[in-house]
């Protein structure tokens, strides 16, 4: 991004040796852009159907954590516009998170491909391209995928979050959360889905059920439905994302040696046929930087900009306290040095009270194809300040690369409406090939930290260890239900690992550890907003 210049305020840019000929409107908005601070370079204006090179539209690099929206409708050129951020953001420094749905982001890493169209971009916005790559890391949700494994402890995960991925209505979510107050007040550890399991066979068996009385009780019928969510969440492959070691969300907010941002890519490609799951633990990695990161205030610049993709799959079917623990944690995170932008076809698919305090808006193109269209594109124009275009006409004839911009300025007062040609990404336009990102994901230093699954004790191998000898165990043998016969026999059906809870409930042994051993542990286990539980370190 060597050829930034600065702009000075108030004041049109002026072309190499000669005042630029801009129509009047043009310089208004353009020096609405003229930023005097660090700022990314998004494009050249376009006005009368005209790009204008010498009037430049940018973001100011210290608003970046206000929050923002990239909309638009599909191939109007969304993750190039993604792309494009990351990298002017990795290039000043700044870390960032991208939540790859489609597999096209992983280019980030690699030096782009220059060609005609590439040219052809440059020169129409008076952008020097250079090919670039960028420092990036690559994950995967439970390591299914290319990527160093991304897991959460079903504790550290939280009953709000865990109830939106097993689709649980109010009620259920509500007992759900009883149970997970349980288990911290007795500071029982649910690393992975079968600790989850025992807790909620117990408190519903004879021995159990005194034990919520107290506080509303656990009805079989509601943990019947809970335990079968469970089991069929587990039939379909996804009990591989819960367990440790649990992934630290400081990961991302690392630099390189040469003082540029990482990267940080998670690949979603293996588990985008599964999008509640990767949707709510994308809000999940979010929670946990809320959870655990100081108050900085208003900072030069951001600790971390977090792009959430598919931003419209987080809010469908979501419970009223699901949206408003979003809405919370919008606006705190902000204090917290990380900007969020959210991804998606349309305003319309994020709530007004999320929408509301996004500061930052980049709309590509949208269809009008049908009335439902016709209304939301009618919607969608409201959502913007008064503009000297006409946005309807604009929003349905922009070009792909094309967007229709306004940030907030230096002042946090919003800058004019600008229609933009946006520059061209300086890395790979598309996926690298697999090999390569296998390999840059076993030569990270952090693929030996989370490559493996530990299994430690924690609920469920305190109930096993309290079950009778099998009969005709021979000495030195474990049963399979005990914590390492259970690893090694991984591949056995839920349906069996259920049946051996149980069993242990009936044998009474759980009620006296249970009551035994609120130790420290519990004390120490704290909640976010969003239920989500500090991770010990």
């Amino acid at each position: 991004m060597s050829d930034r210049e600065t702009m000075p305020g108030a004041v049109a840019p002026e072309a190499p040796g000669s005042a630029p000929a801009l129509p009047e409107e043009a310089l208004r908005i353009a020096a609405g852009y003229a930023f005097s601070g660090p700022a990314l370079d998004l494009g050249a204006l376009i006005w009368d159907g005209h790009c204008l090179p010498d009037a430049q539209v940018r973001i100011p690099l210290p608003v970046l954590s206000r929050h923002g929206l990239v909309a638009g409708a599909t191939g109007t050129g969304k993750t190039k516009t993604l792309q494009l951020i990351a990298e002017q953001l990795s290039a000043q420094g700044v870390p960032v998170f991208l939540a790859d749905v489609k597999g096209d982001l992983s280019g980030v890493s690699a030096p782009g491909a220059e060609g005609d169209k590439v040219r052809s971009r440059a020169a129409e916005v008076q952008q020097r391209w250079t090919a670039t790559g960028f420092p990036a890391e690559f994950y995967a949700l439970g390591g299914i995928g290319h990527g160093i494994p991304v897991r959460a402890t079903v504790t550290g995960f939280g009953p709000l979050l865990l109830s939106k991925v097993l689709g649980l209505n109010r009620t259920q979510e509500q007992s759900l959360g009883l149970i997970f107050h349980y288990a911290d007040s007795k500071g029982l550890e649910l690393v992975d889905l079968k600790d989850l399991r025992a807790v909620v066979a117990f408190l519903v068996s004879d021995e159990g059920r005194p034990e919520l009385r107290d506080i509303g009780g656990l009805s079989t019928a509601t943990a019947g439905v809970i335990l079968r969510s469970l089991t069929a969440f587990e039939a379909q492959g996804m009990g591989d994302f819960f367990g440790e070691p649990e992934f630290d969300t400081a990961e991302f907010l690392r630099t390189a040696a040469d003082g540029r941002g990482v990267v940080s890519v998670l690949e979603l490609p293996a588990v985008q046929d599964r999008p509640q799951l990767f949707s709510t633990f994308l809000m999940w990695l979010l929670a946990d930087l809320l959870h655990d990161l100081p108050e900085v205030g208003d900072a030069d610049r951001p600790k971390l900009v977090f792009f959430f993709d598919e931003a419209h799959l987080l809010f469908d079917g979501a419970s009223k306290a699901f949206l408003d623990a979003i809405t919370q944690t919008v606006r705190l995170i902000r204090s917290k040095g990380v900007g969020v932008f959210f991804v998606t076809q349309s305003p319309k698919d994020v709530p007004s009270d999320v929408l509301g305090q996004l500061g930052n808006r980049i709309q590509h193109a949208l269809r009008a194809f049908t009335p439902d269209d016709q209304k939301a594109l009618k919607a969608t124009v409201r959502t913007f300040p008064d503009s000297a275009y006409d946005l309807e006409e604009l929003l349905t004839g922009l070009g792909t690369g094309e967007a229709v911009v306004t940030v907030l300025g230096e002042r946090g007062a919003p800058t004019p409406v600008a229609a933009t040609r946006l520059r061209a990404p300086e890395s790979l336009m598309g996926p690298v090939d697999a090999a390569g990102l296998d390999r840059a994901v076993t030569g990270s230093p952090l693929y030996e930290r989370y490559a493996q699954a530990v299994d430690r004790e924690s609920a469920y191998e305190r109930l096993a260890e309290g079950k009778p000898e099998h009969p005709g165990e021979r000495a030195g043998e474990r049963p399979a239900d005990s914590p390492r016969g259970r690893r090694e026999h991984a591949g056995s059906a839920p349906g069996d690992e259920r049946s051996m809870v149980e069993q242990v409930m009936s044998s009474g042994m759980f009620r006296s550890l249970a009551r035994s051993i609120g130790t420290q542990i519990g004390r120490e286990i704290t909640r976010s907003v969003f239920g989500t539980a500090r991770r010990r370190r």
